[in-house]
């Protein structure tokens, strides 16, 4: 019965053409790994291919005294990458990208929350506008501008001038952790323009998590007599915590692994991606850079772990 009706429905073709169609009506799962081939044997191949070659690369060493390659299996790279030097920038790296996300969050959330709740039609569109257009901008000029802006000379140390707080500036320069000779110079420098260029990528996923909340929840719990701040921790932060983790994902993972911000904004103190920058640059130390290279990736393996246990990955 399926045979004839079939051939009622699809009947034989003789050209090779019209025969390969009907093959691949009759077996769309062939079509489909047709099609899937190329994009996974790029992903298998090239990046986890060469995941791969950078981990393996992190078991050798370095000669010291001829500064080849020693291509026999040992763990001095790790032992040189616990050293105190190096887990400096480890943890200077993690606490920023750490900060960087937390502020994002709060900064984001009451921006997503009107988009969500109350920005209607042109409204809506004005909002994904001005989220959406420092990603069209280059990358370099924005981060060129922000060195600008926080020089010494800039437009802000300006504008604390005419308003007379210059002394604030100086206060804050001053403290030994966060200050430097200018904001452009300083890791208050770097976290600002971190915080703005991944700004875009904490909002949208919020907002999108808050579209979700049915707006009956809130006012039931409004009905019930709970308080905007009962309302906000049992009810809608609950319900936005995966656009929240969803959103720190990229903002932990792109300030993780950027180095061309704290190269051009902050001190000379340098971050896990300046680290294998140099190492692999002017040092020729491969090994050390493949093991500097694995510390983000093993942070982000067990960060996406607990993302995606707490649903994050529902609200990208």
């Amino acid at each position: 019965m399926t045979i004839v009706a079939e051939s009622i429905m699809l009947p034989q073709r003789r050209s090779t053409a019209g025969r390969l169609s009907d093959f691949f009506w009759r077996h769309p799962h062939v079509l489909l790994a047709i099609f899937l081939a190329p994009p996974l044997l790029w992903l298998g191949i090239v990046y986890l291919g060469s995941l791969f070659a950078l981990l393996l690369q992190s078991f050798f060493s370095i000669d010291d005294f001829s500064g080849l390659i020693n291509y026999e299996f040992t763990l001095a790279t790790y032992r040189q990458l616990l050293s105190e030097s190096n887990l400096d920038i480890i943890i200077r790296t993690v606490s920023m990208a750490a900060l960087v996300t937390l502020v994002s969050a709060l900064i984001a959330f009451p921006i997503a929350y009107y988009a969500a709740r109350y920005a209607r039609g042109k409204w809506k569109a004005l909002f994904y506008l001005v989220v959406m257009l420092p990603l069209w901008s280059s990358y370099l000029v924005k981060i060129y501008a922000w060195k600008l802006i926080l020089a010494k000379e800039g437009i802000l140390t300006w504008f604390f001038a005419k308003l007379n707080l210059l002394w604030l500036i100086d206060a804050w320069l001053s403290l030994p952790v966060v200050g430097g000779n200018s904001l452009s110079v300083s890791y208050t420098g770097t976290f600002i323009v971190f915080v703005y260029v991944w700004m875009p990528f904490m909002i949208l996923p919020i907002q999108a998590a808050l579209e979700r909340v049915p707006a009956n929840l809130i006012e039931a719990s409004s009905d019930l007599g709970g308080t905007p701040a009962q309302t906000f921790r049992h009810v809608l932060f609950p319900l936005a915590l995966p656009g929240i983790v969803a959103g720190s994902i990229f903002t932990f993972s792109l300030t993780l692994g950027d180095y061309i911000i704290p190269q051009i904004v902050g001190s000379s103190r340098l971050f896990i991606g300046q680290a294998v920058y140099a190492q692999q640059g002017t040092a020729g130390n491969i090994p050390l850079a493949a093991a500097f290279t694995v510390v983000p990736i093993v942070i982000m393996g067990a960060y996406l772990w607990m993302a995606k246990r707490m649903g994050a990955f529902d609200a990208l």
